[in-house]
């Protein structure tokens, strides 16, 4: 396996195939880019949904204590000055006087600046937030902001999904969606971006009970990064000292993952206690009291929150499957991808052009795909298509030759352990499910393939 000196992938080896392969590609790169904006592609698109489906399923449905929403982006902006973001979503800034480039103060050591060592001026606050105008006039009484977080959707929906589905604590309410900084030093690919998805579920539960539900999601979701294909050895825990706490956070600690900078937060996981739900029914003169029907007690619920991004979880899924083998051609490139997460669960490969044979595919192939996202390859020889299928993390190739027009049997190709196993057409579906992981996963591809025949279409031909 060919690494960096530190025994880790390199990021350039992931940028180069995810634009290869059509994961992912820079924002509007014909005009030459927009800064820590990204675009996914045909593959990265895919394999993002399944990120967010698997999260989902985990999170939401395979378990009868949690429900989703979908908020606005845009929201009142009152809801920003209550959560604190309009006051304190800041870092600190400084300016070269030489270049004009601009530092966050804590990442800058000395007092020069590191472009070309100029004199830097004092730290100003810099608020994070993007600011847009709702209505037709620009003018401070139209503000709204786009939003930095989606937690504050969830809190403020807190009382409306508590009442219309009738639920006692502990709750969940999950959501995932867009957020936006405005990031003055993004950076490592998609690690750090000014427009980013995050995976965000608030858990509320009873004061006093909060210590044993925030330890709970700290093992929880620490293990769902592991189920997912995560090397044990490459993602940790830290518990955030008390210096570093947010000012609403009574303790918190980071999932981290072994990135190629260093180890850094995948994910964190923080008891923020009634501090969002007493300062929205402070600003909006609503009370957001829970009625707890067993004591008789009227009070503010504490909340345990994990809070991950999308586009972090997908840029470490691709990190830690990226491997490379010596084979008879040279190297072979394979993602390692858990088979929920691979963008194309299967792909069928047609030993030849003939009519007899590719129509006996095409039959093969338009029966795989209701369940599983499914590509057709016919291009190029069968080894060179096995190489192309691993270094996009397809977990198994089904080859169509001539003895399945007699026998109606397939060969069915494993990605990581190269083994085949010729099977009959009749159980190819079922055995492909038993492998790919079960009833559950058929379920779950239905909902990944509303539109298959349109999303094959556009993936057969990478």
């Amino acid at each position: 396996m060919t690494l960096d000196p530190t025994g880790k992938v390199t990021m350039e080896k992931i940028v180069s195939l995810c634009k290869r392969r059509g994961f992912i590609f820079q924002s509007s790169e014909i005009y030459g880019g927009l800064g820590s904006c990204w675009d996914y592609g045909p593959l990265g698109i895919e394999m993002k949904r399944n990120v967010k489906e698997a999260w989902w399923r985990y999170m939401v449905h395979d378990r009868d204590d949690v429900v989703g929403l979908d908020a606005a982006i845009l929201m009142h902006p009152q809801v920003w000055v209550a959560s604190g973001h309009v006051e304190g979503f800041s870092d600190p800034l400084v300016e070269c006087k030489k270049c004009h480039l601009r530092w966050r103060a804590d990442t800058i050591e000395g007092k020069s600046c590191p472009s070309c060592q100029g004199e830097l001026t004092e730290p100003r606050q810099f608020n994070l937030m993007f600011k847009t105008f709702m209505g037709p006039v620009e003018e401070a009484a139209s503000i709204v902001y786009m939003r930095p977080e989606t937690a504050q959707g969830i809190f403020v929906n807190f009382q409306n999904v508590q009442t219309a589905l009738r639920k006692k604590l502990p709750f969940g309410i999950a959501q995932i969606g867009k957020a936006f900084r405005n990031e003055i030093t993004p950076g490592n690919f998609t690690f750090r971006t000014r427009e980013f998805e995050q995976m965000e579920m608030e858990y509320f539960v009873k004061p006093g009970t909060d210590q044993h539900w925030f330890d709970y999601w700290v093992q929880r979701r620490l293990s769902w990064y592991k189920d997912m294909g995560i090397r044990p050895d490459h993602v940790r825990l830290r518990p955030h000292d008390r210096d570093e706490l947010a000012h609403y956070a009574s303790c918190c600690s980071d999932v981290e993952y072994l990135f190629p900078m260093g180890w850094s937060e995948l994910e964190g996981i923080a008891n923020r206690g009634n501090f969002d739900l007493t300062q929205h029914a402070k600003h909006s003169g609503k009370s957001l009291e829970y009625f707890d029907e067993e004591s008789g007690e009227h009070y503010i619920p504490y909340v345990i929150e994990p809070s991950a991004g999308v586009d972090r979880s997908l840029l470490a899924f691709l990190l830690d499957s990226y491997d490379e083998e010596p084979d008879k051609e040279g190297t072979r490139v394979v993602l390692h991808l858990h088979p929920l997460l691979a963008p194309i669960k299967v792909a069928i490969l047609p030993l030849s052009k003939k009519e007899n044979l590719a129509s006996f595919a095409r039959d093969v192939y338009a029966d795989l795909r209701g369940c599983f996202m499914t590509q057709y390859d016919d291009t190029q020889s069968i080894g060179r298509r096995y190489r192309r299928q691993d270094e996009t993390g397809t977990p198994f190739c089904v080859t169509v030759d001539f003895q399945s027009l007699e026998d109606h049997q397939v060969t069915i190709r494993e990605r990581d352990t190269m083994t085949q196993i010729r099977v009959p057409i009749a159980t190819l579906k079922q055995t492909l499910m038993a492998k790919i992981g079960g009833e559950k996963f058929a379920s779950q591809q239905v909902w990944s393939s509303t539109s298959a025949e349109a999303q094959s279409s556009q993936v057969s031909g990478s």
